[in-house]
């Protein structure tokens, strides 16, 4: 079997090589940010984001930590910090797994199946529970705001806040949100 830092390097040159636009941070393979679209007929077609990934010595043995940079409304995902709660990553990752399945399978599963009994964003949770309507608006309106093609172009790597902005701009620095989840 080949070594973490081989199989690391090999994932992400898979991933770079994908239809994935992939930025690495500090020239390096462990960190970088990788621009994901919303899955086809869900309330989160159309949008676009930019996702932080981080990979530690181990991986592919410990899993990665994948965080959203730019703001979507979701039950499982830390509006402030863009922490991901996804049970595949975070407790039963799996060598198996490679970057191409979080980006291909994992993600678009969080997005097209929230799990509302389990939420890192109590407010999405008690919409969508509430009325589904009114929650897919409202993420179709955090799309519209924070998940545009020309959002994610402008927003730096380095830049985060965990403030709210309510300049209405839906492209300034206080759209980025929070790291990744350790």
């Amino acid at each position: 079997m080949s070594s973490p830092s081989k199989r690391r390097d090999m994932d992400v040159m898979k991933l770079m090589m994908s239809d994935y636009k992939v930025e690495t941070i500090n020239d390096g393979l462990s960190e970088f940010n990788v621009e994901f679209h919303g899955p086809k007929e869900s309330p989160y077609e159309g949008g676009v984001w930019k996702v932080r990934v981080e990979l530690p010595d181990a991986y592919p043995y410990k899993s990665p930590s994948i965080g959203f940079l730019n703001k979507i409304f979701h039950p499982n995902v830390d509006e402030l910090s863009g922490s991901i709660c996804l049970d595949v990553i975070n407790q039963s990752w799996s060598p198996m797994f490679d970057l191409l399945n979080i980006f291909e399978v994992f993600l678009p599963q969080l997005l097209l199946y929230p799990n509302p009994s389990d939420p890192l964003n109590g407010d999405a949770a008690k919409l969508m529970m509430k009325d589904k309507q009114q929650y897919e608006q409202k993420v179709k309106e955090y799309c519209e705001r924070y998940a545009k093609k020309d959002t994610v172009e402008d927003a730096s790597s380095d830049e985060y806040t965990d403030g709210e902005s309510d300049n209405g701009s839906g492209s300034g620095d206080d759209d980025i949100v929070g790291k990744a989840d350790p």
